[in-house]
């Protein structure tokens, strides 16, 4: 993809299109461009030229305002909307300043009068090359974050996953807001890229903001803004997160951690998509999409009045659970070689896999820190290890224990109740890793498939296959 986007690159990069009624000033402007390298075609009429814009593309279109059977400022509309990696110049022979601010606005890069000076238009000709080169640059980064943040690039064969790409695909392309829950670690922010680059507002900013990272009284700055003087330290007018995100979308990350004077404005935001920057009266209006991300439940966040009720319910419109990497056991041995291969590229250094012992010590953990703590693993291992298999031996002694920070100590009880846990949780990996297929679950744990349903029913997980929709 990258070379196709590079030879399409080189194959425009001098091709120029000039529109000019006149045939002996369309000749010779023609031959003095072919003299100076560039590849030219040449057009009398309206028509000729959407023709030829249509069955080739050109870095340059040189265009004149007067046609015989059309207006030049038309001309100039269609191929700012339709090709906008074409920079324009116009000429013509009745130059005005208002007709020069009108072609400006109109999208043209350049206004040249006649008679045309050699120098002038060679000067003209290279700026205007260059800010192409700039566009065909922009468009490839653009791709590019396109392809990174897309939504096929996030690995799972998790069913609990497949529901959530399902539920994407369905709300993607609307503006309404999304609430994400789960775990720190989980990949919220990765998921709100995909959907901003799945959606009509691709090409408009993707603005992310850590509500937890900013002390409270900086974040309402940060969002709206603020004039200067609002406050000490303000020294110049700034614009907010939120004016940033205009077209576009704003991610609001750990939102929980807002005060209640700023779930205030976010509600206004949400409903109004209103708000004053700090210190103004000044009502500013944007169109943006809103996300947000919690890793608190805040069900329970409301119950403890920590956070707004009618905020709660009015960001609570489509709400993507996130589950944590314990309870995609079989995504991890997919992820963890996608981090190797990621890191083995990004640190120069070859490594041929992970060992069959390394990735059962991977599987067996808990993962507190989810999918963050897998991909730090993994860069750490591709740095530390001299083999050219990743083992077992490569893990910090937190892996190879198979215990973390979090682990609860010791309690007492009962056998009957001690064994009911680990039991509970291998069925529960075992219907999840067959896509809840009762049959092949119950063959693979070596037992009737009457037996299970009764197991399930003890455990609750005939509740949890009901709510998924998997009776």
């Amino acid at each position: 993809m990258k070379d196709e986007i590079a030879k399409n690159s080189i194959m425009i990069d001098k091709n120029i299109l000039i529109v000019e009624d006149d045939k002996i000033i369309l000749d010779s402007l023609c031959e003095f461009l072919s003299l100076e390298g560039y590849q030219t075609s040449g057009s009398e009429t309206f028509r000729g030229a959407l023709s030829r814009l249509q069955r080739q593309s050109y870095c340059l279109l040189i265009v004149d305002l007067n046609l015989p059977d059309g207006d030049g400022f038309e001309l100039l509309d269609i191929t700012r909307k339709r090709y906008p990696q074409t920079v324009v110049i116009v000429i013509t022979g009745y130059g005005t300043i208002e007709s020069a601010v009108r072609t400006i606005k109109h999208g043209a890069y350049d206004y040249l009068t006649k008679p045309i000076i050699d120098d002038e238009l060679r000067l003209a000709i290279q700026r205007a090359v260059n800010q192409q080169s700039i566009i065909s640059e922009n468009e490839r980064l653009r791709m590019q974050l396109e392809q990174k943040y897309s939504l096929e690039n996030i690995i799972s064969h998790n069913y609990k996953m497949a529901k959530i790409f399902e539920l994407v695909e369905a709300v993607a392309d609307t503006n309404t807001t999304i609430l994400m829950a789960g775990p720190s670690g989980t990949g919220k922010s990765m998921l709100a890229r995909a959907i901003h680059y799945r959606s009509s507002r691709r090409n408009k900013p993707f603005v992310e903001v850590s509500c937890g990272a900013l002390p409270e009284t900086l974040l309402e700055s940060e969002l709206f803004g603020h004039v200067k003087g609002s406050f000490t330290g303000a020294v110049s007018n700034k614009d907010g997160k939120f004016l940033a995100a205009d077209g576009g979308t704003i991610f609001l990350d750990e939102v929980a951690n807002a005060s209640p004077a700023l779930q205030v404005k976010l509600l206004r935001v949400l409903e109004d998509r209103q708000f004053e920057p700090v210190g103004s009266n000044k009502t500013q209006t944007v169109d943006t999409r809103i996300m947000i991300a919690s890793n608190r439940n805040l069900t329970e966040e409301v119950k403890q009045g920590r956070f707004r009720e009618d905020l709660y319910y009015r960001i609570n419109v489509v709400t993507i659970e996130l589950p944590p990497l314990r309870e995609r056991v079989g995504d991890i041995p997919l992820l963890a070689k996608h981090f190797l291969w990621m890191y083995c590229t990004r640190h120069n250094k070859q490594k041929l896999g992970i060992t069959d012992e390394a990735m059962e010590y991977l599987e067996r953990f808990s993962w507190p820190g989810n999918i963050r703590e897998l991909e730090n693993l993994m860069e750490r291992a591709v740095l530390l290890s001299k083999d050219k298999f990743i083992g077992f031996e490569d893990w910090p002694d937190s892996i190879k224990n198979g215990q973390d920070e979090h682990q609860e100590t010791y309690k007492p009880m009962g056998l009957k109740e001690a064994r009911a846990e680990p039991e509970k949780k291998l069925i529960l990996q075992t219907l999840e890793e067959n896509n809840w297929n009762r049959q092949k679950t119950a063959k693979i744990l070596q037992i009737n498939r009457t037996t299970l349903y009764k197991k399930m029913k003890r455990y609750g997980l005939d509740v949890e296959a009901e709510r998924l929709g998997l009776t």
